[in-house]
């Protein structure tokens, strides 16, 4: 007995994937995870201005898709450090194959270069020192 669901449009994985990632703001966020960003905040403050309410959605459709995890960091009020899950990571690879992409056939493009494109699962309070002991 098989236990596929259905699919919306068609059986193709890239049609598929991009249901799944294919708006305008979910690799952005993918990618600052890589970047180690963690927190709403930095989220938030990324230099494409997502705005909150659809950086909300967004994080709530990953996280349903489970691309993304959160997990409370502070408890009054909760708040949630966010990380990628293994599949998560594996987007990874997608987003390498856009920078290459738009480096050659988009001129004046470049890599962002943020930080190392590791993923753990520490809090946000330590992913901010390794990032002021980097400045200094």
């Amino acid at each position: 007995m098989s236990t596929a669901k259905p699919f919306t449009r068609s059986a193709c994985a890239v049609a598929n994937s991009l249901d799944v990632v294919g708006d305008k703001w979910s690799l952005l966020v993918v990618r600052d995870l890589l970047h180690g960003k963690r927190t709403y905040g930095e989220l938030a403050g990324s230099m494409e201005r997502i705005p909150t309410n659809i950086l909300a959605d967004r994080l709530k459709r990953l996280e349903a898709a489970g691309i993304v995890q959160r997990t409370p960091y502070q408890q009054q009020p909760v708040r949630y450090a966010y990380t990628l899950t293994p599949k998560g990571c594996a987007l990874g690879d997608v987003l390498l194959a856009f920078v290459r992409w738009g480096k050659k056939y988009i001129p004046g493009t470049l890599a962002l270069n943020q930080g190392p494109a590791s993923v753990t699962s520490e809090e946000p309070k330590a992913s901010a020192r390794r990032v002021r002991a980097k400045r200094e």
